[in-house]
């Protein structure tokens, strides 16, 4: 009857510990953020990444050129472009939509929160407008043609 319930007790510890594991992503890799050196919105949004855990090594060169190297349309453009983990991080996109393509891993060149809608990561304030986060799968791919990762409607 003791061994029973030690095998089932320990038993059950092991299955705790694997579904927490498993379904647990933590922020992985360093990201490479290029960005203007005067822009305050790109510095608030790098505190959010390294608030949930990320390396963030910036580069204040601007991003025209990673963006175009990376094969992000400028239609999908914004004010920083960032590397991490073979995607591109286009714009003021939630740290936690950044965990789930790290974790899902789908065939794209990365995300982009276009423009730089109110209410985003790093570009809080009173005024929080809907945005979309949006999943570039092919270099060069329009606003027209990339999906929706995720919506955001305050």
């Amino acid at each position: 009857m003791k061994t029973n319930k030690r095998q089932f007790i320990l038993t059950s510890i092991l299955t705790i510990h694997l579904v927490i594991t498993t379904n647990f992503v933590s922020a992985t890799g360093t990201v490479e953020v290029y960005k203007s050196p005067t822009c305050g919105c790109c510095g608030k949004w790098v505190d959010h990444l390294r608030d949930h855990g990320f390396t963030v090594n910036t580069h204040d060169v601007g991003n025209k050129e990673a963006r175009a190297r990376a094969g992000i349309s400028p239609t999908l453009g914004s004010c920083h472009t960032a590397l991490v983990d073979g995607y591109a991080i286009e714009g003021h996109v939630p740290a936690q939509d950044i965990i789930r393509l790290l974790k899902e891993r789908p065939k794209a060149v990365g995300i982009s929160v276009p423009d730089m809608p109110h209410g985003t990561p790093g570009m809080e304030g009173e005024r929080n407008d809907p945005y979309d986060v949006l999943l570039i799968q092919e270099k060069g791919d329009t606003r027209d043609k990339a999906s929706v990762f995720n919506r955001y409607r305050p």
